[in-house]
């Protein structure tokens, strides 16, 4: 490691350390909470708390769990804001802490809002319930496999009624529903990607995929981007209207939809001239192109900051974290 690292590692480290000693003895990144009359808890500030514990109400509690969750939360904070510095160990600790244990999470989330539910489900409702799901209704199940026109032959040779109607006391082929076999063959199928030999296999799951997202995202987009796009460019130019069906004319609201619907116009003209290249871009069309270029920009400038914007609310509600809720450098807001 070089030496600048050296310093700008031991600088931070300092920082922290008189942090944590300040932190500790003022009282700062505590975590309060509050008993509500439902059973609930609400987490109260510190200054809050202070206040209201001093003044002899006992609803206000200090929890361990949540001073030490406070602290980590905003050590990974200022480890990732490490990195305008220079990349650092204390960044990539962070960073590879939270690419794994959002990884971890989304994929406890998949299997339990995913894959039981919907696949396992599906083919072992019994098992499901008894173990994983209590709430899976057996009844429902076996009510809609019994209006199956394909696989509803194999319920006709069990009968619900044999069952007398309880989910239950049904067998497995009545709660059974096929069609999600092929899921789990594509499935296994697709994690044949792991093996050292056959990764060919996947590459069928990988397609059907990619062919099926492809197609169903294709009919979103046309139906709320392409003919959304054609029926706002053929709204009327010129409105001589009033504002909300009222008596009045109202010029001003006239103007501002007329002006509206001239920009558009203007706007997707241009645009798709810049793209015509049957013709020369030189006199008029060359002009026409120009402004389009300028609508494609414009369009993608706003369209980058609008993500900028959103995150730099995140920043923000990042440092409001560091300074009120950890820190408590400021009240918070009532």
């Amino acid at each position: 490691m070089s030496r600048e690292n050296l310093i700008g590692l031991g600088l931070l480290g300092i920082g922290v350390i008189i942090v944590i000693i300040s932190g500790f003895k003022g009282g700062y990144g505590q975590g309060y909470y509050e008993d509500k009359p439902d059973g609930k808890t609400a987490n109260v500030a510190m200054t809050q708390a202070q206040t209201r514990i001093e003044s002899g109400d006992k609803t206000v509690h200090w929890s361990l769990p949540r001073t030490f969750g406070i602290w980590i939360s905003a050590f990974c904070s200022l480890a990732i804001l490490s990195f305008l510095y220079k990349d650092n160990p204390l960044y990539k600790f962070a960073e590879h802490a939270f690419v794994g244990i959002s990884a971890a999470y989304y994929m406890v989330i998949a299997v339990w809002t995913t894959l039981i539910p919907n696949l396992l489900g599906k083919l072992l409702p019994r098992l499901v319930k008894s173990t994983m799901q209590p709430g899976l209704d057996l009844d429902t199940i076996i009510e809609k496999h019994t209006d199956d026109t394909i696989f509803g032959v194999f319920r006709w040779a069990i009968p619900y009624e044999n069952v007398h109607y309880d989910g239950l006391a049904a067998s497995w082929i009545q709660l059974l529903n096929p069609y999600y076999i092929l899921p789990v063959i594509m499935g296994i199928m697709l994690l044949w990607r792991l093996a050292p030999k056959g990764q060919w296999i996947a590459r069928w799951s990988l397609a059907f995929i990619l062919g099926y997202t492809s197609g169903l995202r294709l009919i979103g987009y046309l139906g709320s981007d392409f003919v959304r796009q054609i029926a706002h460019t053929i709204t009327p130019v010129v409105l001589l209207g009033s504002d909300n069906g009222a008596i009045a004319y109202d010029f001003g609201w006239a103007f501002y939809h007329s002006m509206n619907a001239i920009i558009v116009l203007l706007g997707v003209g241009c645009g798709l001239t810049y793209f015509f290249f049957s013709f020369e871009h030189t006199g008029l069309v060359g002009r026409v192109s120009r402004v389009g270029i300028w609508v494609l920009m414009i369009t993608f400038g706003a369209g980058f900051g609008y993500t900028v914007m959103g995150r730099i609310a995140l920043l923000v509600g990042r440092f409001q974290y560091l300074v009120i809720d950890w820190l408590n450098v400021v009240p918070p807001p009532s």
